[in-house]
């Protein structure tokens, strides 16, 4: 009798234990949205002495501070909204000269931008549709943007697909932050060079096309190439920039009304082990400007500790100059197209720097989570004598709100 009495108290200990399970299963935790919340500052000074707007000599120091906030909200799975926005605060010596306004070491002008976009995960398919558009604006110019992409990952994750489509509408004329017009005027000119109007048009358009794939070739090594195509026509020239003839005399820079570029980058990751990650990135660049341009970079990610992970890293670039381009009063006054923009004239950049990741992984309330620290140091040095530091914090945090779903 003491056998079956036992025999059935475990029997019922059983029972009670598979059906507690069984009551517990019927429950599913369900996260109903997610918000990722990145805040982001960088400040970046700059010294060189061929300033564009003095017609390639001068200085061309500048400090830039830039806060801006990244938030994605994903929603019913299958739903995301980004949002960016935030503002470049500009202290340039070299505005100062647009003007000739030396009442001060410099002058400070603001850009604004925010964008927003909206990403659509399609149900039983691995295919995310996307759109969005937003804006930036400045004292001398507003632009607004349009955005369209498409990426697929096929079922075995080791293979995706993207397309990205971009384009933007740009109205150059100044005013619109000016507390005398606060609307689009005119374009803004040289004081010395005021004295007739420069160009008829006032309007840039861009068009970009972004394709790209990725291929897992093993478990430690994946591929991705990523090719370009992009088309600006309008006012390509910056109506401020000066240029200075061999004859002494002076005009506004003025280069041809449309541009084709092509830029492709091929990305290698090779995953050493559990602590070290490789990235190597070649680019190429060619323009219809007669630019062509090749760089290499190379990253090394190693993880310290699970919340620790350095990242040193490398980059080269070369480029072979534009036709339009040639220093201070070195042009010929017959040519029809002339700057003395750097930006377009043959030089090397080296941009070593480090990145320091820390992942906390901690919850600050029962909803809010503090997910990442970034810290990061970068400095630029181009052969013609610009040399830039820039250094940049950025914070995200997470929050999710969950419920449990009955299964039955």
């Amino acid at each position: 009798m003491k056998r079956k009495f036992l025999l059935a108290g475990l029997l019922s200990v059983f029972l009670l234990k598979v059906r507690a399970q069984s009551s517990d299963s019927t429950y599913q935790k369900n996260t109903i949205s997610k918000t990722d919340i990145e805040v982001v500052y960088s400040h970046y000074i700059q010294n060189g002495h061929n300033s564009a707007v003095t017609g390639g000599i001068g200085t061309e120091k500048m400090t830039v501070y830039s806060p801006s906030v990244r938030i994605a909200h994903t929603f019913k799975e299958f739903n995301t909204i980004r949002f960016v926005g935030g503002a470049d605060v500009i202290s340039s010596a070299s505005v100062d000269n647009i003007d000739f306004v030396m009442s001060s070491a410099s002058r400070r002008d603001t850009r604004s931008y925010g964008t927003l976009n909206y990403q659509r995960q399609l149900k039983k398919k691995d295919i995310r549709l996307g759109i969005g558009s937003g804006f930036s604006i400045e004292s001398d110019y507003m632009s607004i943007p349009v955005f369209l992409s498409a990426d697929y990952v096929n079922p075995s994750k080791t293979r995706t697909f993207s397309i990205d489509l971009q384009a933007y509408f740009d109205d150059l004329r100044w005013g619109r932050l000016d507390p005398d017009y606060y609307h689009a005027v005119k374009l803004i000119y040289p004081v010395e060079l005021r004295y007739k109007k420069w160009f008829d048009n006032y309007r840039r358009d861009s068009y970009n096309v972004k394709l790209g794939f990725t291929q897992s070739i093993n478990p430690r090594l994946v591929l991705g190439i990523f090719p370009e195509f992009a088309y600006q026509k309008g006012l390509l020239s910056t109506s401020f920039h000066r240029v200075y003839f061999n004859n002494d005399s002076l005009k506004v820079e003025n280069l041809p009304g449309d541009r084709f570029k092509f830029p492709a980058s091929v990305r290698l990751n090779y995953f050493m082990g559990s602590r070290t990650i490789l990235k190597l990135n070649y680019g190429f660049y060619w323009d219809s400007f007669d630019i062509l341009g090749n760089s290499i970079e190379l990253e090394a990610a190693v993880k310290l500790s699970p919340q620790w992970t350095i990242a040193p890293f490398f980059r080269y670039y070369k480029q072979s100059g534009s036709e339009y381009f040639k220093p201070y009063k070195q042009h010929d006054i017959s040519e029809k197209y002339y700057t003395s923009d750097y930006d377009l004239s043959s030089f090397q950049t080296y941009k070593p720097g480090i990145n320091l990741r820390f992942l906390p992984s901690q919850y600050l309330t029962k909803r809010i989570s503090f997910d990442e620290l970034n810290l990061r140091y970068t400095y630029f040095h181009r052969s013609n004598g610009l040399n830039a530091h820039i250094i940049t914090l950025a914070l995200k945090f997470g929050r999710e709100k969950r419920s449990f779903r009955d299964m039955e």
